[in-house]
C-alpha cells in the first residue's frame, strides 16, 4: 500500500524508507496505547510511584530491590486505602509494576525509535521540503507525552488513591493525537513525487469528524479515569430507563458533567452513535474510488460498537475492555487515513 516515487524537482528519490519508518513508529504508539488500557485496567499505574527516565529503565534485580519499591508504593494512598486492605503480597505487586514498567519502557522505545532516525535522515538530507517542521511537532509531542505521563501518575501518589481523569485524558488524547499524526505524515509522503499529487487538505468536513469522534474519544477516557464502565452492566437500558433516574438535568448538573460518572457513562454509550453517523458518511464519501478504507473504517467502528456493548454487559472484562481500547486507536487510524483520502479527493486527485 504504502510506497513512493519522486518525480517532482527537489523531492527525494524514494520516500518509501520514510513511510515504513512513520508506520514503525505508529505501530509502537498502538501497543503502547493498548498497553496503556492493560496498565490503567490493572490499577498499574502506580506501582512506580518515581520518574527516572534513564535508571527507571532497568526493573529491580534482586529481592531487596523489589521489596524497596514495594515499601514506595505502600506509602501512598491507593495501597494503605485499597491495596494494603485487599492483602496485596509482593508478588502481587510485582505484576502491577510488570506492566507500568512495559508502558514506561515503550515510552523510552518510541522516542529512541523517532529521534534517532531523524537525526539520520536529517543528516542525509532525506526529509522532504516542508516535512521537517511537521516532524520537529511531532517529536515535540512525543516529549510532552512523557511529560504529561508522569504529570498523570504524579496526581495520585498523595492525596488521591487514582491518578486524575483529566490528566488520563490529556494522556490518551495526546497519544492518540500523535499516532494520528504519524499516520497523516506517513500518507503525505506516500504520495510525495507522484505527477498527479497534490497535498491533502483538512476539509470542513473532515474536521466536523475528527471533532465528534475527539468528543467519543474524551468521553472514553473519561469514562476510564472515574471507572465509570461498571455503574451499569445492562444495555440499551441503564438501571432499567433510558435516562438514568435520579438524574436532576438542570444546568447546574451540567457543570459538574466531567465528574458524574453516570452522566459520563450514559453520554459516552449514546454519542458512539453521533460517531457511527459520521464515520459512515465519511466512508460513503470514499468508497467509490478507494473501497478498501471504507471498508476498513466500516470494520473498525462497527467492532468497536459490539466490543463496547460486550464491556458493558460483562462489567467490564478485562480482555474485552482492552480489545475495546486497542480497536478504538484502530478507529482513529481508519478514520484519519479516510479523512486524508477525502482531503485529496478534493483537491482532485
Amino acid at each position: 500500500m504504502f510506497s513512493g516515487s519522486s518525480s517532482i524537482p527537489g523531492a527525494p528519490s524514494n520516500t518509501s524508507t520514510l513511510v515504513r519508518w512513520l508506520l514503525g513508529v505508529a505501530t509502537l504508539v498502538f501497543l503502547m496505547v493498548v498497553v496503556g488500557g492493560i496498565t490503567r485496567l490493572t490499577e498499574s499505574g502506580l506501582s512506580i510511584t518515581e520518574w527516572k527516565p534513564i535508571t527507571g529503565t532497568v526493573p529491580p534485580l534482586s529481592e531487596q530491590a523489589w521489596l524497596t519499591e514495594f515499601e514506595k508504593y505502600q506509602r501512598i494512598p491507593e495501597y494503605q486505602e485499597i491495596s494494603g486492605p485487599m492483602g496485596m503480597t509482593l508478588a502481587d505487586f510485582k505484576f502491577i509494576y510488570f506492566w507500568e514498567w512495559v508502558h514506561r519502557l515503550l515510552g523510552r522505545l518510541i522516542g529512541l525509535a523517532f529521534a534517532l532516525p531523524l537525526l539520520w535522515f536529517w543528516a542525509q538530507k532525506r526529509i522532504p521540503r516542508g516535512f521537517k517542521f511537521r516532524l520537529l511537532i511531532l517529536l515535540t509531542l512525543g516529549g510532552l507525552q512523557g511529560v504529561a505521563g508522569w504529570w498523570m501518575v504524579a496526581s495520585g501518589l498523595t492525596e488521591r488513591t487514582d491518578v486524575s481523569h483529566y490528566r488520563l485524558a490529556v494522556h490518551l488524547l495526546l497519544a492518540l493525537a500523535i499516532l494520528g499524526g504519524l499516520v497523516w505524515t506517513a500518507l503525505d509522503l506516500q504520495v510525495l513525487g507522484k505527477r498527479w499529487a497534490k497535498p491533502a487538505r483538512l476539509t470542513g468536513f473532515g474536521v466536523a469528524v475528527l471533532a465528534i469522534l475527539s468528543i467519543e474519544l474524551l468521553l472514553g477516557a473519561f469514562t476510564a479515569g472515574l471507572n465509570a464502565g461498571y455503574v451499569s452492566n445492562t444495555w440499551p437500558l441503564m438501571f432499567g430507563h433510558f435516562f438514568p433516574p435520579g438524574i436532576e438535568w438542570s444546568l447546574e448538573t451540567l457543570k459538574t458533567l466531567p465528574d458524574h460518572p453516570v452522566l459520563i457513562h450514559f453520554l459516552h454509550r449514546w454519542w458512539a452513535w453521533v460517531v457511527v453517523i459520521a464515520l459512515t458518511v465519511l466512508a460513503r464519501r470514499v468508497r467509490k474510488d478507494h473501497r478498501k478504507a471504507s471498508v476498513a473504517l466500516h470494520t473498525a467502528f462497527g467492532t468497536q460498537i459490539v466490543l463496547g456493548i460486550a464491556t458493558v454487559m460483562t462489567t467490564v472484562n478485562l480482555t474485552l475492555a482492552v480489545l475495546h481500547q486497542a480497536v478504538g486507536a484502530l478507529v482513529v487510524i481508519t478514520t484519519v487515513w479516510c479523512v486524508h483520502l477525502a482531503g485529496r479527493s478534493a483537491n482532485g486527485r
